[in-house]
């Protein structure tokens, strides 16, 4: 239980990510549980509801217990590091408002863990994919769908989430697309010929009526279509091409950038093209050799 006053706290932080930071909703909702599980453990540590006072009072002994408690019940370094960074985001704002000293909090170290690099699938693999995941489904539209869907995530780097939002309205779809990606953040996406020609497929094939305001991609009985969907196609479609489980519908995603890059297209052009904040995030989804990496880097920045 915490008081009336850290719950209003929490929420004003909560607001400020949303505006400041441009946070999306997803991640919003996983800061508030990172924080509100971390009030609980401290509520029922001190045996006391927690205010704005003990919260500033926590000290290093309550945080060692705290990760001590998250381990013991199974949370991933990952998992466990990600609430330590809420924490600390959350404490060091509600300190500059309340004047307390946040060190015991800020000072607490992440747990290490190995960062999972994305497994992009080669060329074949993915237009395999594309070329099999249509023969999933004996109903015609759904399978022209699925290919639309699926082709749009290699061809155009897009992610799940954003293919599936799209509308109506976007369709034929132009030259370029303006994707509103994580945290809002907009960027342009040139569309590739196949697949502006699979979504025209999937139109024709629909029996469902084309509306503005409307998700362009249906689901069965006409409703939107769920990523669930699109997962459990790319799911059959593996197993029959012998693909592994990391050939999931993200990977499409990983695989535009790495074949991007291992054609000799510039590291910033393709960051921009996946929407991404940092070139290190861009990097971290190719996989090529660093040897690679560093050719790109010196054709960019030639030395004197």
């Amino acid at each position: 239980m915490i008081s009336p006053a850290l719950t209003d706290a929490l929420n004003r932080w909560l607001d400020h990510q949303r505006a400041l930071s441009g946070a999306a909703e997803n991640t919003i909702k996983a800061y508030q549980a990172d924080v509100l599980g971390f009030l609980a453990f401290m509520t029922q540590h001190n045996g006391a509801p927690q205010g704005l006072g003990p919260v500033a009072a926590i000290g290093v002994r309550d945080m060692r217990s705290w990760m001590a408690h998250e381990r013991g019940r199974g949370v991933g370094a990952r998992s466990l590091a990600r609430s330590l960074s809420a924490v600390k985001s959350f404490y060091r704002w509600l300190a500059e408002r309340e004047g307390f000293e946040p060190t015991a909090v800020l000072s607490t170290r992440s747990p290490k863990f190995q960062k999972k690099l994305p497994r992009p699938l080669t060329e074949d693999a993915a237009t395999a994919m594309i070329d099999r995941v249509e023969f999933q489904s004996s109903e015609p539209w759904i399978a022209a769908r699925d290919s639309a869907v699926v082709t749009l995530l290699y061809g155009c780097g897009l992610r799940i989430s954003e293919a599936l939002g799209l509308t109506g309205a976007d369709a034929p779809l132009p030259a370029v697309l303006r994707i509103t990606g994580k945290g809002g953040k907009e960027r342009i996406v040139p569309v590739i010929d196949a697949a502006r020609e699979a979504v025209d497929s999937y139109l024709a094939l629909c029996p469902y009526p084309k509306e503005n305001d409307k998700p362009l991609f249906k689901a069965v009985r006409g409703g939107a279509l769920s990523p669930r969907a699109i997962q459990k196609v790319m799911a059959q479609t593996r197993m029959q091409l012998g693909l592994p489980a990391t050939a999931t519908p993200h990977a499409m995603r990983h695989s535009f950038a790495t074949h991007l890059l291992s054609a000799g297209g510039d590291l910033r052009a393709i960051q921009e093209l996946l929407g991404h904040a940092s070139l290190s995030t861009t990097q971290a989804y190719t996989a090529v050799d660093a040897a690679r990496l560093m050719e790109v880097y010196d054709k960019a920045h030639p030395k004197a």
